[in-house]
């Protein structure tokens, strides 16, 4: 770790790191120049902030078919190269694209060439043992501070009647921890960077230096994790295997926990920039295409969990309506799309098993503006309803089906294995909770309306059927066998904050 903690320190830069050099460009003369330039800058923008752009000419004002670009960072520097090189800007010319810092790093290389050293095989620890546990029981962990700076972890074993201790661990973590979406891994917190343990006893699997890292995410396969540090430091991507960084981008400012989105696969990665879907495919870490996706006012998108899909919603505009569209990746062919009017917001809500997607409208009568000073105004809405956009998904050509609810709307859950959906709608201290049934070639239909309960959240069993209406403030939850709608208990838990199923 303290080589690692040596090369965050900081170091001289003469800011030739921000530089990129691009050749065979077209030479042409001072006529053709500004049409030259605009092309160039249009690609190249891409990638960042461009700061300068210089064109060595001639005696006669010719370009020599080279130029240097010099951007706002570094990150945008390496991401002009690794999306730009070997651009073929017509038929006649493939742009090459170097980072400036490398011509010095290739003039560096000595002359006589030394084999590598063949390192010791090591034995790889099982990862996957805890899965031929014999009786399935999970396994969980248990993190709690023993003295001021000091965190220590419990590795349990969910035995009935009493948890077994499997393992118990001082300072394993600065922080907290955080298991890999299939309980392979399980991340460690720490200074320097992020550890990920796996294995009967928890061995390191692969460090990754990423200092003051606050939050990582893990892609749906755990082939790739991600590391957050602080707004305005970077956001990497590394292989878990290999421990290689895949990827890095720059924090925005904006909610780093939702910016990097994967597809179900592992196979991509997107994310929303600028009125920018920037989709990467993970085989090469390049934009797909060698281009984002454009959409002029698009608030949200979310991927399917089972295919490659991406749902994205786009605000409404004077005389143009808000809009929902489906989309197929790779080809990026727009499978449906849905006009929507009078609308002041959209939620997207997959079914666990891809089958429907449903969009949550909230819908006005009328607005107004609200003057805050005297630049900005606020927009106030009045006359709210809601309508649940329905996708079948599975069916040709995917028909959509509008369910309108003119309550508050408090909840809403889809079953994950199956074809119902259920919404808690009124006022919170006496609710109502619908349920509806989704069937082929059909429009939803309400089976069943519990009314008057206290609840504010629904938490669906992960094979459907079972219901937990939940008011977590409260502490109060009941169960519901949604076959017959009957309540097969009710418990409470005070200051209850999480409900998980197993």
């Amino acid at each position: 770790l303290l080589g690692d903690f040596l090369k965050q320190k900081p170091c001289e830069s003469d800011g030739v790191e921000n530089v990129i050099v691009v050749d065979n460009i077209p030479i042409v003369g001072a006529a053709r120049f500004a049409k030259l330039n605009g092309i160039i800058e249009k690609l190249f923008k891409n990638a960042g902030t461009i700061v300068n752009v210089h064109y060595p000419k001639d005696e006669e004002d010719n370009t020599k078919g080279y130029a240097f670009i010099e951007y706002k960072n570094q990150e945008s520097a390496e991401e002009a190269v690794k999306s730009l090189n070997n651009h073929r800007l017509d038929k006649n010319y493939k742009l090459l694209v170097n980072r400036f810092s490398d011509f010095q790093k290739y003039s560096d290389i000595p002359k006589e060439w030394s084999p590598p050293q063949p390192q010791p095989y090591k034995v790889q620890n099982d990862l996957y043992n805890f899965l031929v546990e014999p009786d399935a029981q999970d396994q969980f962990c248990v993190v709690s501070e023993t003295i001021p700076g000091s965190v220590q972890v419990q590795f349990c074993q969910n035995t009935q009647p009493e948890p077994t201790e499997l393992l118990k661990r001082e300072r394993f973590t600065d922080t907290y921890v955080k298991w890999s979406p299939k309980g392979t891994y399980i991340v460690t917190f720490h200074k320097q960077g992020v550890i990920i343990w796996g294995g009967s006893n928890f061995v390191k699997v692969n460090k990754f230096p990423h200092g003051n890292a606050q939050y990582v995410d893990i892609s749906p396969c755990e082939q790739y994790l991600v590391t957050y540090g602080p707004n305005g430091q970077k956001i990497v991507i590394w292989d878990i295997r290999t421990g290689a960084e895949k990827r890095a981008f720059v924090s925005d400012g904006m909610s780093n926990a939702s910016m990097l989105r994967w597809s179900h696969d592992d196979r991509y990665v997107a994310r929303l920039v600028d009125s920018q879907i920037q989709i990467y495919d993970t085989t090469t870490f390049f934009l797909l295409d060698m281009k984002s996706i454009r959409v002029e006012g698009i608030r949200n998108f979310s991927w399917s969990p089972t295919d490659n899909i991406i749902a994205y919603w786009v605000a409404e505009e004077v005389d143009v309506p808000a809009k929902v569209t489906l989309m197929a990746i790779p080809k990026k062919t727009e499978l449906r799309t849905k006009n929507l009017f009078n609308v002041a917001d959209c939620k997207i809500h997959w079914q666990k098993s891809g089958d429907y997607l449903c969009v949550k409208v909230d819908r006005f009568s009328k607005s107004k503006k609200e003057k805050k000073d005297k630049k900005d105004s606020d927009v106030k809405f009045l006359g709210m309803f809601y309508n649940f956009e329905i996708f079948h998904m599975r069916e040709k050509d995917i028909p959509v089906d509008s369910v309108e609810v003119k309550e508050t709307i408090l909840a809403f859950a889809w079953e994950p294995v199956g074809s119902k959906f259920s919404i808690i709608h009124g006022e919170p201290a006496s609710a109502n909770v619908s349920f509806y049934e989704t069937n082929k070639g059909q429009e939803p239909t309400l089976v069943k309306k519990l009314e008057k309960k206290v609840c504010s959240h629904l938490f669906w069993s992960p094979r459907g059927q079972f219901i937990v209406l939940a008011n977590l403030q409260m502490g109060t939850f009941e169960f519901v066998d949604t076959n017959d709608f009957s309540i097969m208990k009710t418990g409470d838990h005070y200051r209850a904050s999480e409900v998980e199923w197993d």
